[in-house]
């Protein structure tokens, strides 16, 4: 979405070839009202008020399209025909089967990708890849796509923690079979953190949480004189359920990847809530020590690693 118009300015012509249509909406580059706060305020208020009207803003938003999808539906791609006009086909192209927030939403910045396909400069073909030719691409309705230039822009595949071997006591971590901690660690496995950001919002909302409780948790152990940090199944958990950690996303990469990730449980600390507001009271206030995550190992001990 953002490639496509990139481009366009100095490409002859540019095609973007897509597989199913995605819900799209344009939005300012720019935030105007971030910018007058900073002319009045001192820089560190403007930004904590900017901060909180943006995540309110879109938690807001999120949590209304997912209520009403029908209606979130209807507004987004009637949008989209208001910018592209009603000559263009916005069923076939910009009309999703599934319902806002199943799958990720794109920000078009200024509309520039809707300005892009309206001065011809740009084109949006839905279709399926049957193969590559030389001349371009063969698509299974039968239609040829002229190309001197072929931009792979899909079918990503997700790993696990950036398929690093892991390894405790000899015995190589499976994380399929483990259950993360607040969405950051993982059931047995001992000092590991890691970043899973927001797939319904800004991914450094959540980077900047885990970051702050992570120096909660090591000022924690120097505190106890510990090394050792492990979240651990309680009793109570024996029977609890577990599904996908992104249980509501349909996206293709998603599901592709489900069987190698943890799970999440069906209560804390074992969900991955996707919730700014939960998070930033579990990240920022909840204890550390709260009988899950276990401490051991004093520095006057001899610990294997």
């Amino acid at each position: 979405m953002t490639l496509v118009p990139a481009m366009a300015p100095t490409a002859a012509h540019v095609t973007m070839l897509q597989r199913s249509p995605t819900y799209v909406a344009a939005g300012p580059s720019v935030d105007v009202i971030a910018n007058g706060l900073r002319k009045v305020l001192p820089d560190k208020v403007a930004y904590a008020i900017t901060r909180k009207k943006n995540t309110a803003f879109q938690q807001v938003m999120y949590k209304r399209m997912r209520k009403n999808p029908d209606k979130a539906k209807d507004f987004l791609v009637g949008r989209v025909g208001k910018a592209l006009g009603p000559d263009f086909d916005v069923d076939t192209h910009f009309t999703p089967s599934y319902a806002p927030w199943d799958q990720r939403l794109c920000l078009v910045p200024n509309g520039d990708l809707f300005e892009a396909i309206k001065d011809g400069s740009a084109s949006v073909v839905t279709d399926h890849v049957d193969a590559f030719t030389e001349t371009g691409i063969a698509l299974k309705s039968g239609e040829h796509i002229d190309a001197d230039i072929i931009v792979t822009a899909t079918g990503l595949n997700m790993v696990t923690l950036g398929e690093v071997d892991f390894v405790v006591d000899g015995e190589p971590i499976d994380f399929s079979e483990t259950i993360a901690y607040k969405g950051f660690a993982y059931s047995d496995v001992p000092n590991l953190a890691s970043t899973f950001g927001y797939v319904n919002a800004s991914w450094t909302l959540r980077a900047d949480l885990i970051a702050h409780y992570v120096c909660r948790l090591l000022n924690h152990m120097d505190a106890t004189s510990t090394q050792i940090c492990t979240p651990r199944l309680r009793a109570s958990d024996a029977s609890m359920q577990t599904g996908p950690l992104l249980d509501h996303l349909t996206s293709g990469y998603i599901r592709r990847a489900a069987d190698r990730y943890p799970k999440q449980g069906d209560r804390e600390p074992w969900i991955n809530p996707q919730d700014y507001a939960k998070d930033k009271k579990m990240f920022r206030k909840s204890p550390v020590d709260d009988g899950v995550m276990r401490f051991t190992g004093s520095h006057h001990q001899s610990v294997g690693r």
